[in-house]
């Protein structure tokens, strides 16, 4: 299974895509691989998730909403980034993560 996991934070663009996706902008201290479910597995069930995140001050996840990806795969990828650990800042950051799950041959 290979698991790449990307940080985009929600930020005001005017650019003509009309995008609110960015580099996030607090560092990843600590950054958990999510776990490729074996029924995920059986079913070749490959894809992405995307979770809405939101970091505390302390750098711990405050909250991680599904925003999209499989219904399979996004158990596994809510428990990974809830174990993500980022610097500490004065106020709360939010952004988008990618979790991209493909079975290994």
């Amino acid at each position: 299974m290979v698991c790449a996991p990307t940080a985009t934070a929600q930020k005001d663009s005017k650019t003509q895509q009309d995008s609110k996706d960015g580099e996030l902008t607090r560092k990843a201290k600590t950054k958990v691989a999510p776990v490729y479910p074996d029924v995920a597995r059986r079913m070749s069930v490959t894809g992405t998730v995307k979770l809405a995140v939101v970091v505390a001050p302390n750098g711990t996840v405050k909250s991680a909403k599904v925003i999209g990806g499989h219904p399979v795969l996004v158990n596994a990828a809510v428990d990974a980034m809830k174990r993500w650990r980022f610097e500490t800042a004065p106020t709360e950051s939010s952004g988008v993560v990618e979790f991209t799950f493909q079975p290994q041959n």
